[in-house]
């Protein structure tokens, strides 16, 4: 089982760079804007094998995609290695309490908002020192965040949706 699982880590992580790169090659109206499309294979992981997978793909999705655009160890790798982390245990919490109630859309939802907050807090913390900046760049990021984590909701509800099929 130990091997089946560490190969799935690595197809699932070797998808989840992929997109992490083409998505960095995607023009962006705002340098930080993108769309996140590696967190629908993070979703997938959660929702299909569970916790453990979901966080060693985006350890290595984020440790590996920071490499190899450049990021590795500046603003954007803490950003995203931060927002990843905490994005993915929400997600994890939700999914253990709400498993009935919940879809891969609303937790797609809880991954966008807790990804963007983390991500707002550390820049606070890290990097502007200003509230009044934080505050004021909030509503934007996390109305974003909506849109993007509506995507990749419905994304990975049809993957999940054709899996099944087959």
């Amino acid at each position: 089982m130990q091997s089946q699982d560490n190969l799935r880590i690595a197809i699932l992580s070797a998808f989840a760079i992929g997109l992490h790169v083409v998505e960095r090659l995607i023009p962006s109206p705002v340098p930080w804007l993108r769309f996140g499309f590696a967190n629908i294979v993070i979703l997938l992981s959660l929702i299909l094998y569970g916790f453990r997978v979901a966080v060693m793909i985006t350890l290595i999705r984020v440790l590996v995609g920071s490499l190899l655009v450049g990021t590795f160890l500046g603003p954007g790798f803490l950003l995203s290695f931060s927002g990843g982390l905490v994005s993915t245990t929400a997600m994890y919490a939700c999914l253990r309490v709400f498993r009935a109630a919940i879809s891969a859309f609303g937790l797609s939802l809880i991954g966008a908002f807790f990804h963007n907050l983390t991500q707002l807090g550390v820049a606070y913390a890290l990097f502007i020192r200003r509230l009044d900046a934080v505050l004021y760049l909030a509503p934007a990021i996390l109305f974003l965040g909506i849109i993007t984590g509506s995507i990749n909701g419905v994304a990975t509800l049809a993957i999940i949706k054709r899996l099944r099929e087959s």
